[in-house]
C-alpha cells in the first residue's frame, strides 16, 4: 500500500521546477518528500500534509486544512497541515502550497546525520 503513495507523490513532484534537490521516499505507511534533505511533505492514508511556516499554516487553516495526526491518539505534528480535498485535487492550488512548503523548509537547518553509535 505504501508503494502506491510513493508513486503518487513522485508524480506530484515531477511538476516541480527543480529549484531544489527533491526526492520522495517510503515513510511509515506512505511516502515523504524531501527538499535538499529536509522533509516538507507526506502522503499517507490521512492525506497530503505539508510543513509550512506559521503564517502559511494560519492562512491554509482558513481554507479548511487540518493539523496532521497520523492516527488517533498520535501526537499532532504542529508544523504540518493536511490539505483539504478541494486544494489537494486542484493542481494549481496544490502546487502553490507545495512551493511554499519547499521554500520554507529550505530556510531551516539541514538535519544532522544520524551517527551509527552503539
Amino acid at each position: 500500500m505504501a508503494e502506491a503513495y510513493l508513486r503518487e507523490l513522485e508524480v506530484l513532484l515531477e511538476q516541480m521546477d527543480g529549484a531544489a534537490d527533491i526526492e520522495a521516499r517510503h515513510f511509515f505507511s506512505g511516502a515523504a518528500a524531501y527538499a535538499d534533505g529536509r522533509i516538507f511533505a507526506s502522503l499517507t492514508p490521512v492525506g497530503l500534509a505539508l510543513k509550512l511556516s506559521e503564517a502559511d499554516r494560519a492562512a491554509l487553516q482558513h481554507l479548511g486544512a487540518t493539523p496532521l495526526q497520523y492516527f488517533p491518539k498520535a501526537p499532532i505534528k504542529k508544523d504540518y497541515l493536511v490539505l483539504p480535498d478541494a486544494i489537494a485535487d486542484d493542481a494549481n492550488a496544490r502546487d502553490g502550497w507545495i512551493e511554499k512548503s519547499v521554500a520554507y523548509v529550505l530556510t531551516l537547518p539541514k538535519p544532522k546525520a544520524k551517527s551509527g553509535g552503539r
